[in-house]
């Protein structure tokens, strides 16, 4: 039995340990924000925290989060990601929306690490956030947005 915490709550599961992170999160609890892009950690569409780092949950096993804190699309909070998701709508940066929920988690974590980035910084954070719509120029401004609203 594998035990981790999924947004703040205990979860379990009992199945092969080399699991994807990604599957037991969408399948096992049933927690379907956090979506499947590529499958090989390449565009960013499965992005969670875990213990608040960003993580690639196709790419990760369920047993390398034992004992250890998840946070998924649905669970994120806090000033930056009440910062971020603001911002979001401010600037209405979503397009077909498929890969928002990992751009928002990678945001998140680049807020809570660098609390004023550069553009720079929010490249180096969103490089392995593919967005197909091509949004980026709007990520960034919603991310510049987030950080003087944090701020404030």
């Amino acid at each position: 039995m594998i035990s981790f915490k999924l947004n703040g709550k205990s979860a379990q599961f009992d199945g092969d340990p080399d699991t994807p992170l990604l599957w037991v999160i969408r399948d096992n609890q049933k927690r379907t924000g956090t979506k499947y892009g590529c499958g090989i950690a390449q565009c960013g569409a499965c992005t969670v925290h875990v213990n608040g780092m960003s993580q690639r949950s196709c790419v990760t096993s369920i047993s390398s989060v034992q004992g250890n804190e998840v946070t998924t699309i649905e669970g994120v909070n806090g000033k930056e990601a009440e910062a971020i998701q603001s911002a979001w709508m401010d600037i209405d940066v979503p397009q077909c929306g498929y890969c928002q929920s990992g751009q928002v988690m990678s945001a998140v974590a680049l807020l809570k690490q660098i609390k004023q980035p550069t553009d720079k910084d929010i490249d180096g954070a969103m490089v392995g956030n593919v967005c197909r719509c091509a949004t980026y120029q709007r990520i960034r401004q919603a991310i510049h947005q987030a950080a003087k609203n944090v701020e404030a």
